[in-house]
């Protein structure tokens, strides 16, 4: 290989860098921007975005700051420097000597805790496991000291680095109690109760946890993508000229044409990755949505297989079987969700006609089976209820963006159109009580 042409090879792979850099912080700008922002109380299965401030029941008690909090990390490090003499051979071969100045700063100390902590805003709570998540901090503590100062032993350690200047800087940043956070994540089920949870999935996009506003997410996210796309078209520009060289060596030196071949190239590509990226995004915001229609028939699936059990659990309710199994048949036949504006057996949560039936006969709260019925039916009518509130959430999202340009024009590409919506019930459900730790 001709060796002239390497600056011209690595400014292209260079480019072609920045560009994959450019367009994977813009879908991660485009993730954050195109999310709706969910309540702690419609969160359900999927991903999902919330905002709220970190509590816990028994919050960590960082090590320098001595601040509680639910993630904090710390580092010591102790600055050094030394005077270095060297012999080297000058152009005329004669044997030379001199010396240098080097410092720097060593780690000589960190460590930090994490635990499971909640997000909570004025709808209710949600459990966040932030084990493999990405988390932005604020600053807890920083300090630099020298010898003298009591910090220096009491949270470093007693022996000094090698040429140390006896001088050390502490640092310390976490997520403190009653912060505000901003969280992107997939949502699952929790084991022990019927509510969601944020935890780590390898196939989501991205987990986050931020101290920063998701207008500040945003902003870094979009001002990395241009910044980075300006350095590609830059080195797509310098590579056109380097490779142009060798073929228009004899041309006018004011022969700006390669420039323009290297730039065009590159902004041609960029378009076609923006296209299929966006085109990539509707498609997976559409079976999002499918997703979460199927979710409803899951739920409707378990309630319609759930319903002959509890039946039979009312043998011993003789007096009222009735009146409690005809509430019962109405649900028995539907075991898959009724699309909006199709006539079908979608009726209102059967947990209120429980309760209806439980106030006509007091005494049936009494009876174990009947108070094992409605709790199981209420779980299963809030269950139903999440699934369609989210549904809702990614439906109205979808169509959003087939409406905003210039979404709209890539979207046509696939014939994409918006999701019905579903009319609202009047499911409910119950509230998850966690204590929180008190405020400082």
């Amino acid at each position: 290989m001709d060796r002239s042409l390497i600056p011209g090879l690595a400014l292209v792979l260079a480019s072609l860098g920045m560009l994959a850099w450019s367009l994977f912080l813009r879908r991660r700008h485009r993730l954050v921007h195109d999310l709706p922002t969910s309540k702690a109380q419609g969160v359900f299965i999927g991903l999902v975005e919330l905002k709220g401030t970190a509590e816990a029941e028994a919050p960590l008690r960082s090590y320098l700051a001595e601040a509680r909090c639910v993630h904090y990390g710390w580092t010591v490090e102790e600055r050094w420097s030394r005077t270095v003499t060297e012999t080297y051979t000058d152009s005329d071969g004669k044997t030379k000597t001199r010396t240098r100045h080097e410092s720097g700063w060593k780690t000589v100390a960190s460590g930090g805790e994490t635990i499971a902590f909640y997000v909570q805003d004025d709808t209710g709570a949600v459990l966040v496991r932030p084990s493999g998540a990405k988390i932005e901090t604020c600053g807890l503590f920083s300090e630099t000291v020298s010898r003298g100062d009591a910090l220096y032993y009491q949270k470093g350690p007693p022996d000094a680095v090698s040429h140390s200047d006896h001088v050390r800087r502490f640092n310390e940043a976490g997520i403190p109690l009653h912060a505000e956070l901003f969280i992107v994540g997939r949502a699952r089920e929790r084991a022990d109760v019927v509510a969601p949870e944020i935890a780590e999935d390898r196939e989501a996009p991205l987990f986050l946890i931020s101290c920063r506003s998701e207008e500040r997410v945003l902003s870094g996210y979009g001002l990395g993508s241009w910044i980075t796309w300006l350095l590609g078209l830059a080195a797509a520009v310098g590579a056109g000229a380097v490779l142009g060289e060798q073929s228009v060596r004899f041309a006018p030196r004011d022969d700006y044409r390669p420039l323009f071949v290297g730039g065009g190239a590159f902004l041609l590509l960029w378009s076609a990755a923006w296209v299929s990226m966006v085109y990539n995004s509707l498609v997976g915001l559409r079976e999002r949505v499918r997703q979460s229609w199927s979710l409803i028939d899951v739920e409707l699936k378990r309630r319609h297989d759930l319903i002959p059990a509890l039946v039979a659990a009312l043998d011993g309710l003789r007096a009222h079987e009735q009146t409690v199994q005809t509430a019962l048949a109405r649900f028995r036949a539907q075991s898959v969700a009724t699309p909006p504006g199709v006539a079908g057996p979608d009726f209102q949560g059967l947990a209120a006609s429980l309760r209806v039936v439980a106030e006509n006969y007091p005494e049936l709260k009494t009876q174990p089976n009947f108070a094992r019925l409605h709790a199981e039916l209420v779980t299963t009518e809030q269950r139903v209820a999440l699934a369609r509130t989210y549904y809702n959430d990614t439906a109205t999202h979808f169509a959003t963006r087939l409406e905003r340009v210039p979404d709209r024009w890539v979207a046509r590409l696939g014939r994409m159109q918006p999701a019905p919506l579903l009319a609202a019930s009047d499911f409910e459900r119950a509230e998850v009580r966690v204590r929180f730790a008190d405020g400082d």
